[in-house]
């Protein structure tokens, strides 16, 4: 299962906004109800008992039926969750003191894949029909950087981001066919370098710090849509550089080995590396690999890396090797024992396919 997260047209804001006023009144009605039936009950209404009491509103509120379903699983589920006995209230007036992004649920009864246009050299727009209550339509142009016409969908959501721009966040089960290439690679996670492969491929992101000064302008201005879209921008980004080199890896290799390096190591409260270890995007890079291996036929895993980064990738040897805080800054060092001179990523990333390989069982000690 996989999502996909397409723009949708500005054109249709005004008729997203009045649906999304739809949904925040049947999530507050069941909201209330379910609150009211466990104080005087102590009992729990379940999605189905929520389904008895919105069942035929639909008609009044303008929504598919299984939309008031979606909404009913989506708050016994958040619930029990959170451990709540209820949640937030939503809103989406304008003067409202907390204002709930917009979010529309849609089950796959209740969508329509009608077809997909070239617009551009390389720009595709898809359109897609939604059911609303007793016939009537919503039929929405996405801006489809994937080409759905090669997916199944299965359900899909509307959802609203913090400067009122609407996207289609759609799953789909059948995936593009992926022809996995003979070989394996390590990864080793870093900061200066998000991801190097053992092959001297490099992933460098860094995107906060190139925006960091017009993000400083504009937050001592007070402009917050321009706070927005900066933020906006360098989530984007980041985003696209991990699925480019995320795919690349997967389509190209049979096994793909990362070192357990956990962001929890760095994010002190008194540390100075929070915001690099923020911008390297370790998490989402292993992410985007767990779900494109798992159904792209490519094994991942995970292994411990520790003393890759001492330990010399052609014999072993950890005598010549940078070590601590102060190693951090040599970047290149030669091997006392072979001779042979490393890139100090690199190096440690060969060390983690050894490790994914079970080759340095005796290299490096057991943990």
């Amino acid at each position: 299962m996989k999502t996909l997260k397409l723009r949708i047209k500005d054109k249709h804001a005004n008729q997203l906004n009045k649906l999304a006023g739809s949904v925040n009144y049947a999530w507050n009605y069941v909201n209330a109800l379910s609150f009211e039936h466990l104080r005087r009950t102590g009992k729990y209404f379940s999605a189905y008992d929520l389904s008895q009491y919105t069942k035929g509103s639909g008609e009044y509120l303008g929504l598919h039926s299984q939309t008031l379903q979606a909404i009913n699983e989506t708050h016994a589920k958040s619930r029990k969750q959170f451990k709540k006995a209820k949640l937030n209230w939503r809103s989406n007036r304008p003067d409202a003191k907390r204002k709930s992004l917009g979010w529309i649920p849609f089950k796959k009864s209740a969508i329509k894949y009608l077809q997909t246009k070239q617009t551009g050299k390389k720009a595709l727009k898809s359109t897609i029909q939604l059911s609303l209550t007793k016939g009537q339509k919503l039929i929405i142009d996405v801006f489809d950087s994937y080409n759905l016409s090669l997916y199944q969908i299965n359900t899909l959501e509307i959802v609203q981001d913090s400067r009122n721009r609407w996207y289609a966040c759609i799953t789909v089960k059948d995936f593009p066919k992926q022809v996995s290439g003979k070989g394996s690679v390590g990864i080793d996670l870093g900061l200066k370098e998000s991801a190097t492969t053992s092959m001297g491929d490099k992933l460098t992101i860094k995107q906060t710090q190139k925006w960091a000064n017009k993000l400083a302008v504009a937050q001592r201005a007070s402009n917050k849509n321009r706070v927005k879209a900066i933020h906006a921008k360098i989530k984007n980004t980041r985003q696209d550089l991990i699925h480019k080199f995320t795919t690349k890896l997967v389509k190209n290799k049979a096994l793909i080995v990362v070192g357990d390096v956990k962001t929890t190591q760095f994010n002190s409260r008194k540390g100075k590396l929070a915001k690099s270890v923020y911008d390297a995007g370790w998490f989402e890079l292993k992410r985007q690999l767990t779900y494109k291996c798992e159904n792209a036929g490519c094994r991942f895993e995970i292994v411990n890396e520790r003393y890759t980064t001492q330990t010399c990738s052609h014999c072993g040897d950890m005598s010549s090797s940078p070590k601590g805080r102060a190693g951090l800054r040599i970047r290149e060092w030669t091997c006392a024992k072979c001779g042979i001179w490393h890139d100090r990523d690199i190096n440690a990333s060969k060390n983690i396919l050894a490790v994914g390989l079970d080759r340095l069982a005796e290299g490096i000690p057991s943990l």
